[in-house]
Order: structure tokens, then C-alpha cells, then sequence
């Protein structure tokens, strides 16, 4: 198989400024923490992809893609089996300048014509012509990436990586702080302190994030729920909604309804 970087560094075979790649994903499959010296526009040819840029993390079901620009930093992979497909876009030729990692719509035509654009035998005055198009059919929508910082600390970090291992863990903080040897009031400064969120609001972010995928690839809402800590499937959707501003349907539309309720729950009370 052909690697990321490889493909980057040759560079346009014709004329044009895109290059198409794809790359299958076996299930738990994340490629390494790396960046392109070209822009990329990465999307799900088959399956579900999560891409993470530092603490955010976004899900890209089939109809949406992330544009990654030159230098960013990021990592790859999937929950099930998938193939990323990358546009990789020389800066030095791209009229786009978007310079924050931006979701974009997949529709149908901009579908054909990527697999268009993978074409060996094009001329070169028809790929320049496709890329055109390409170019003009990227439009952002807006979707909320998730948020959910890695401790540092020692303490902080071992109750982060028990949750990392089962998001569906529902012990409580003082259950967790006792684990590690500290009292409830210590782990909720330390969590504070080393993730700028309450240990509330991490574990909804890192519940949210576990669900993404699953959602994406089309599972009941009430499974879901359940497979990631929540009791009842409305505990989960208004977590959702107070998290990302809208329904899961909407968030995968890239249609941000306004939130019933502003900011996250802190108090835990709906978090069960």
C-alpha cells in the first residue's frame, strides 16, 4: 500500500493541482500523528472515518469530508472497516485558503467527481476543468468538532485512560478518585486544572465521541445510549444537544438547530 506521505511528496502526475489516493482502514486502525506539505481533503470512500487535530475530533460518515491544511497535524483511522479517500491540493495552486481544519458536504456530484479525478487517462485540459468544479462545490458546514483534552497528571490520567477503555463506565468521580488515592474534592481541582474541564464535562465529551461513530454508521440512538454509559436514549440526546447544539440527524447533516439549553451539563445529572 501505497503511504500517506508518499503520495504527497510525488506531487501531481499531470497538470493538475489534485492528486486522488486512497487507503483502506481495518477496524481500531489509526495511522501514526503526521502532516502533508499539500493541502488535504480527506473523506470516507466506503465506512466511517474519525480524524483528531490535537484535542478535537471529528467523525466523517460518507457525506462528509475535512479539509486539512498544509502543516496541520493530524491523525487517521476507523472503528470498522473503511477506505479514507484524500485530495491532496498543492497550496502553491489552490485558490482555497482556509487555514483551520473545515468540514465540508459530500454530494453527489462532487462524489463522481473525485472518482472522476482518479482517472489515469484524463487529458490534462479535462482535469483542470473537473478540479475547477471540484474547487467550487467545497462549501464548510457547520459542525462542532468534540473536545476532549489528554491529562497530563498522574491521578487525572488514570481515571481519563479507565474511561478512554470503557466510555461506558459509569462510576462516579469519588469512586474514581478513591481508585487512585486521592479524596472527591482533590480529583475535581486536578481535573479542572489539567483539562480546563469538570470531570462532568470531559466524560460527556468523551461519551459523545465514542457514540459519533456508531451513530455515523447507522446504529438505533437507544443502542447507542447504552453502549456508551446512558441509561435512557433522552438522557443521551439532550447530552447531545447541550454538547453540539443540535440533534445527532442534524449534526450529520451539518444543520446546527439551535440548542434547546446552552453549555454542557456539569452536574452529572443527566449523565446516567
Amino acid at each position: 500500500m501505497t503511504s500517506v506521505q508518499d503520495t504527497t511528496d510525488t506531487g501531481p502526475a499531470s497538470a493538475g493541482a489534485i492528486v486522488v489516493a486512497s487507503f483502506p482502514l481495518s477496524p481500531g486502525q489509526w495511522l501514526p500523528a503526521h502532516s502533508h506539505t499539500h493541502h488535504q481533503l480527506a473523506l470516507a470512500r466506503s465506512g466511517v472515518l474519525g480524524i483528531g487535530v490535537g484535542d478535537d475530533y471529528w467523525v466523517l460518515p460518507p457525506h462528509r469530508a475535512l479539509w486539512l491544511p498544509a502543516g496541520v497535524v493530524h491523525r487517521t483511522g476507523a472503528t470498522h472497516d473503511a477506505v479514507l479517500c484524500s485530495l491532496y491540493l498543492d497550496p502553491e495552486r489552490c485558490r482555497l485558503n482556509w487555514t483551520e481544519p473545515m468540514p465540508v458536504g459530500v454530494d453527489g456530484l462532487l462524489a463522481e467527481l473525485i472518482a472522476y479525478l482518479d482517472r489515469a487517462d484524463l487529458a490534462d485540459d479535462a482535469r483542470l476543468r473537473a478540479e475547477a468544479v471540484v474547487l467550487d462545490l467545497l462549501s464548510p458546514v457547520p459542525v462542532t468538532p468534540l473536545a476532549v483534552p489528554h491529562p497530563s497528571d498522574d491521578r487525572v490520567r488514570a481515571v481519563a485512560n479507565a474511561l478512554l477503555r470503557n466510555a461506558a463506565d459509569r462510576r462516579s468521580l469519588e469512586a474514581h478518585a478513591r481508585a487512585v488515592g486521592v479524596s472527591r474534592r482533590t480529583m475535581t481541582r486536578l481535573f479542572m486544572q489539567d483539562t480546563g474541564m469538570s470531570f462532568d464535562r470531559w466524560r460527556t465529551h468523551l461519551r459523545l465521541r465514542a457514540a459519533l461513530p456508531l451513530l455515523a454508521e447507522g446504529s438505533p440512538v437507544s443502542q447507542v445510549a447504552h453502549a456508551v454509559g446512558y441509561t435512557t436514549a433522552s438522557a443521551f440526546l439532550a447530552a447531545f444537544r447541550r454538547a453540539l447544539g443540535t440533534s445527532p440527524g442534524r449534526y450529520f447533516k451539518g444543520d446546527l438547530a439551535p440548542a434547546a439549553a446552552s453549555g454542557d451539563a456539569d452536574t452529572g445529572k443527566d449523565t446516567d
